[in-house]
């Protein structure tokens, strides 16, 4: 048995097909023709843009717009003079095509790939994606066509692209395996659209296996099999049956509001981080919007956008909702985000550095135009304002402080917004939940970041491999946090929702039952699953296992009692 990454679940045996990557070598002659070496590399970037569009418009037609939007982002990437000018500009200075597009690329690879954001170092995937495809045009290499394989394939690959997954034909293929990637890669998301299960991460993996050997895809455990005996073979068939059985399950609870098994009411929102995503919130039944990640809009610019051009955003995804709440996140940028326009200072230590609530604050103009725009788009629905990385109650009251001049301002020129807008806060640093207490006397309303949460409550770099093994919300400290965090919030009588990964997490939906979390933001596509889940469990039930879990004292102990308690 291999482990990896349970990034799209279901259990999925058949036949492997190894996906062989080329190797892209060229000549880094200095050209002496300019011009025809321009002609050429626009004519790459021409078909390219062609092959990409037609991919596009593929998958909108067979699985999905929000899909689509994958592929759509990489011809506005490479259309951006920020990326396609620059390869331009290498040209005119006599490097050839191949040279110019691998080194901006491998630039901008090397600047996302440093974030910690899972959704930042995707980025780096999506430019690693379009250097690949830009260089086998080039160099006139031709891939395998996936579309083409035999029902029953398991693709196994060092990544799978989202080229290369747009060319998937559903029904031939019964699972993913890649020797990278995560839970948010394009991969990930594709192979969840498409429900084949995936199990990414597995090292070595390519160099482990041969074509026609026969695997099995746990992608919900995270396990593979090789060439199984027939015993495990046969333990997994019924497994995948049992699977197909749940997730029929899961579709009598569309449209069904989010009820305990004992008839308590929950709030099951989405986290999306673009307008459209609402869109997909909708579709996968979203109670409401928990998290609107804002720096988006920020990240997919060129400059900064204008106070209206974030009004039309926000009010898009306002109205998609009609009348659900939308939680907006105000500009979380610094740590590991960067925005190449905004030139902000270089830092020893970013992530407890100038960043979120904290640049905004020293931003006062960027900030005030980000609020206007928000204030704008609650006149036309349910709209709250949620800071992120709050560690102290001045953040708080110098926020209140500029939304209630911009409402003086708005109330004087006549512009509309909602007077009683909500302004929260996220709980994500140890300091916030020690005070929780306290900020539960400034803030509206609470959500619990738990990524960063866990981050900072364990004191560990997620990205550093070599201390991957503290970063757990299971682990005591994390747990003990969230609940003092949720007791606070309800004791001073304001709503308390988690936007954080562990919202959707089996395991700890129960734990959370108990502490008296009642909104769970999650991805769009575990809406059901969260809702299900939930409708297993008694607020009894959930008592009596937390008060366990809370006795135990290591994040091992903590898991396998979760585990043994959890409910089919």
């Amino acid at each position: 048995m291999y482990q990896g990454i349970a990034a799209s679940r279901g259990i999925g045996i058949g036949s492997i097909c190894l996906i062989v990557e080329h190797e892209l070598k060229y000549d880094a002659v200095k050209i002496t023709d300019v011009e025809a070496e321009k002609n050429r590399f626009q004519k790459a970037v021409a078909r390219f843009t062609e092959t990409t569009a037609a991919m596009a418009e593929d998958i909108r037609k067979r699985i999905g717009p929000k899909e689509a939007e994958i592929l759509e982002g990489h011809l506005v990437m490479i259309s951006d003079p920020t990326m396609s000018g620059e390869m331009e500009k290498m040209i005119a200075t006599g490097q050839c095509a191949e040279a110019s597009v691998e080194a901006v690329c491998d630039m901008f690879i090397g600047m996302f790939s440093k974030m910690d954001d899972d959704m930042m170092r995707q980025r780096a995937s999506d430019i690693s994606d379009i250097k690949t495809s830009l260089l086998k045009i080039l160099l006139g290499v031709e891939d395998i066509d996936i579309s083409k394989v035999a029902p029953g394939t398991i693709l196994v690959a060092r990544d799978l692209t989202p080229s290369m997954t747009s060319q998937i034909v559903k029904e031939n293929v019964a699972g993913i395996i890649t020797e990278i990637g995560g839970k948010t890669s394009h991969s990930a998301i594709l192979a969840r659209a498409l429900e084949i299960p995936a199990v990414l991460s597995v090292p070595g993996i390519t160099a482990l296996v041969r074509d026609k050997d026969t695997a099995i895809v746990d992608g919900t455990e995270g396990d593979i099999y090789i060439n199984p005996e027939g015993d495990v073979l046969t333990k997994y068939i019924r497994k995948r049956e049992e699977f197909i059985r749940k997730q029929e399950e899961l579709k009598h609870f569309l449209g069904k509001p989010t009820l305990t098994a004992d008839g308590k009411k929950l709030d099951l929102f989405c986290n999306i981080g673009t307008p459209k995503d609402a869109r997909k919130a909708i579709e996968c039944d979203g109670e409401g919007i928990g998290l609107f990640r804002s720096e988006f809009l920020f990240m997919d610019n060129n400059h900064l956008p204008t106070e209206d051009e974030q009004f039309e955003a926000y009010k898009e995804a306002v109205e998609i909702m009609k009348g659900r709440t939308v939680i907006i996140r105000t500009l979380d940028i610094g740590g590991d985000k960067d925005i190449p326009y905004l030139h902000m200072q270089k830092e020893d230590n970013p992530f407890l550095g100038f960043r979120a609530v904290r640049y905004c604050l020293g931003n006062p103009d960027t900030y005030q135009l980000q609020l206007r725009a928000i204030l704008r788009a609650s006149a036309f629905g349910k709209v709250k304002i949620m800071l992120p990385l709050v560690t102290c109650v001045e953040e708080i009251r110098s926020v209140r402080k500029m939304v209630t001049e911009i409402k003086a301002d708005f109330d004087t020129r006549k512009i509309a917004y909602d007077p009683a807008i909500e302004i929260g806060c996220m709980i994500e640093t140890a300091s916030a939940s020690l005070i929780a207490d306290l900020l539960a006397k400034e803030a509206d309303f609470f959500s619990i970041g738990t990524n960063d949460l866990t981050q900072y409550t364990m004191s560990v770099d997620r990205g550093n491999a070599n201390v991957a093994y503290l970063y757990s919300a299971f682990q005591p400290s994390v747990l003990r946090s969230i609940r003092h965090i949720i007791e606070c919030g309800n004791a001073a009588g304001i709503p308390v929702g988690m936007c954080g990964e562990a919202a959707a997490d089996p395991l700890m939906i129960p734990l959370l039952i108990s502490f008296g979390l009642e909104e769970y933001s999650v991805n769009p596509v575990l809406v059901l699953t969260a809702r299900c889940i939930i409708s297993k469990w008694t607020r009894a039930e959930a008592d009596a296992l937390a008060e366990k879990v809370m006795s135990l004292t290591t994040e091992a102990e903590i898991v396998d009692a979760l585990k043994a308690a959890a409910k089919d």
